[in-house]
């Protein structure tokens, strides 16, 4: 079944609906959804890694967008559906001590987090919750997702040839490791916070 997956999203890369989903993705993982955009993103920028930089621009744009998504439902549905999706992360008892530190860390919670894989979603609902400026948020966002998205593209242009080679090797590892990555991300989330 993951050599099904894999191969459809290399296969996507070639295909035009595949930049709707990957951007579709991207958005909703800011604001959301759990998966991140990467699942396609390196897969996508294994197959044409020449298009790694306008794939890593895609996920950049989108995401910023769903994060500005994130934003509003933090500041203007947070009592209803900010609430829910905080809740149903399990993060409902830290909101509290998270917002009191964007008074003086917003910058660099927004910045760091959305770097790593911690889940991005907690950062963008909670800065509008916590009423940071929305547009340092965006400035930040776009340093923050842009950087993450486009060290991806440097190194699959780069290195692309030889870590296709090594995925399909073991692409049941890399799975493996990618999934401890993203519970990792919300383990995390759950404790830093």
């Amino acid at each position: 079944m993951l050599r099904k997956i894999y191969d459809w999203c290399i296969d996507a890369a070639h295909k035009p609906y595949a930049l709707w989903i990957l951007g579709m993705v991207s958005f909703a993982e800011s604001s959301f959804f759990p998966i991140p955009p990467d699942v396609m993103l390196i897969p996508m920028s294994l197959a044409r890694p020449q298009r790694a930089w306008f794939y890593a621009a895609l996920c950049t744009v989108t995401s910023v967008a769903g994060g500005v998504v994130g934003y509003a439902i933090g500041a203007l549905l947070y009592d209803s559906v900010g609430h829910w999706l905080i809740q149903l992360y399990g993060y409902g008892d830290k909101v509290e001590a998270f917002r009191a530190g964007y008074a003086q860390w917003g910058a660099w919670i927004i910045l760091l987090k959305g770097l790593t894989p911690i889940p991005y979603k907690l950062v963008t609902i909670t800065s509008g919750f916590a009423g940071y400026d929305i547009w340092l948020f965006i400035l930040f966002s776009i340093i923050a997702r842009g950087g993450r998205f486009f060290i991806v593209a440097v190194v699959l242009n780069r290195y692309g040839v030889v870590i296709r080679e090594q995925i399909e090797k073991r692409l049941g590892l890399w799975v493996t490791i990618g999934a401890v990555v993203l519970v990792l991300g919300f383990v995390i989330a759950f404790k830093l916070v």
